[in-house]
């Protein structure tokens, strides 16, 4: 029997492998792009686009990396041979080029562009053929360096971090309380259900506490981000996914903070925030400037509160439910609540508009959803909206003390919209016809009447 003839792709200095699969779409750099466009605030479609992969491509390595950027900024260091000289050797090889004559307009070693062409060659056809985009494959899968995940590598370690962070909640005689039972549906926690019971340390307290525990013992040291990278990034091994239920958040994907910045109202602009409002709001010497907030109650009920910053002449807003509430929510269909944007701005511009013109100066509320319709509102009022500053209620605390006088009437986790708006003018009246400490012991109806 005649001998099998040798391949030339047999002469290629790498052993025998398995087939790794089909090249992947991107590169290194595209992989750059993408993860800084996340830190950017942009979503994952767009900072696919903007790497030159497609949306579902970038959809899927945010996924994958749990929100996590696995890739330094830094670019590759000039002493790898990058996808653009790989392909100009490619050309200058298909041209009949010799390996010294590439390496001179490379400005690279002739032994590195000999070692190129046989390494990373296509050898599945038997010959070596040399392409660019298998080349650039196989380098990066030669690169690669996984490191062993410290949770997964030691196991007391591992076992202090679990039992912080998903450990059972224990009574104080040591039984044991499971609390709800909640199924692990790979999705964030959605409010106003139920949510599963743990010892829930925060990963920083886990990396801190472990100082503390062991003092000497430098085996059990691990950072809070290492623990968060364990949690989110898929395939690291270490710790299970369903553990993220305990987080405080709950979320399964970690967000960037520029892009919860970048999304969250992005209506509200610099030139409307209270740093612009004038001074004259400020000392309380002119009337007419107000502020507005929303008490919640039970099933999403609202109402609108509007309090004079001079007089704490307040009044109500009427906020009923629309019609096709308690129904099957249509995704992306109106607000049904009655506290939408476009129910808050009709309701403040009815009743706003029956005061007199100076006393129709400035509104300040909060950077709240109800507000996305400002604009019109300015247009139809002539009230020159501001927004506080985000988690800073004192900026509004005339109507934060309002409130809480209100809650007497409108408790918590009651339903708000059992009450009409002749109910809601009663209490407000209520409100107006008590006498103040802050004015003199006069009344804010008296007070407003003084001033008119």
């Amino acid at each position: 029997m005649e001998p099998r003839k040798r391949r030339r792709s047999d002469r290629a200095l790498r052993p025998r492998m398995r087939s790794p699969g089909r090249p992947t779409v991107s590169r290194r750099e595209h992989r750059q792009r993408f993860w800084k466009s996340i830190a950017e605030g942009v979503s994952s479609e767009e900072a696919a686009v903007a790497a030159g992969v497609s949306p579902a491509v970038g959809a899927r390595w945010f996924r994958e990396y749990g929100g996590m950027q696995p890739y330094p900024h830094v670019p590759l260091s000039g002493r790898y041979l990058s996808f653009v000289e790989r392909e100009k050797i490619a050309v200058l090889h298909a041209q009949g080029q010799g390996v010294r004559k590439i390496a001179r307009q490379l400005g690279r070693s002739p032994s590195t562009i000999s070692r190129e062409l046989r390494r990373n060659a296509a050898t599945r056809c038997g010959d070596l053929e040399y392409r660019a985009t298998t080349a650039q494959w196989h380098a990066d899968r030669r690169a690669r360096r996984p490191k062993v995940a410290k949770l997964a590598a030691n196991d007391e370690l591992k076992q202090y971090v679990q039992d912080r962070l998903g450990g059972a909640i224990e009574a104080p005689e040591g039984t044991v309380i499971p609390g709800p039972d909640v199924r692990w549906t790979k999705r964030r926690r959605v409010h106003r259900q139920d949510r599963r019971w743990a010892s829930s340390w925060s990963p920083e307290q886990i990396a801190n506490r472990l100082r503390v525990d062991f003092p000497d013992d430098e085996s059990m040291r691990i950072s809070h981000e290492a623990i968060y990278q364990a949690l989110y990034v898929q395939g690291r091994g270490a710790l299970r996914r369903e553990l993220t239920a305990c987080l405080r958040t709950g979320r399964t994907l970690r967000v960037p903070r520029a892009r919860t910045r970048g999304r969250r109202n992005g209506f509200v602009g610099p030139e409307i925030m209270i740093s612009e409002r004038p001074a004259e709001a400020d000392d309380r010497a002119v009337p007419g400037h107000w502020e507005g907030d929303l008490i919640l109650g039970l099933g999403s009920s609202a109402i609108g509160t509007l309090v004079e910053r001079t007089s704490r002449f307040t009044m109500l807003l009427h906020l009923p439910r629309l019609k096709g509430h308690g129904e099957r929510r249509i995704k992306n269909g109106p607000a049904v609540a009655g506290h939408g944007a476009e129910a808050v701005r009709d309701a403040i511009a009815s009743s706003i508009t029956l005061l007199p013109e100076q006393l129709r100066k400035s509104l300040t509320w909060d950077q709240g959803a109800e507000m996305a319709q400002h604009a019109q509102l300015r247009i139809d009022t002539g009230l020159a909206i501001y927004f506080c500053d985000p988690q800073s209620p004192w900026q509004r605390g005339t109507n934060e003390n309002t409130n809480g006088l209100l809650r007497q009437y409108f408790p918590r986790g009651t339903d708000l919209s059992r009450h009409t708006a002749d109910e809601l003018a009663a209490v407000a009246a209520a409100l107006n016809s008590r006498p103040r400490k802050t004015l003199g012991w006069k009344t804010p109806a008296e007070t407003l009447a003084h001033i008119l």
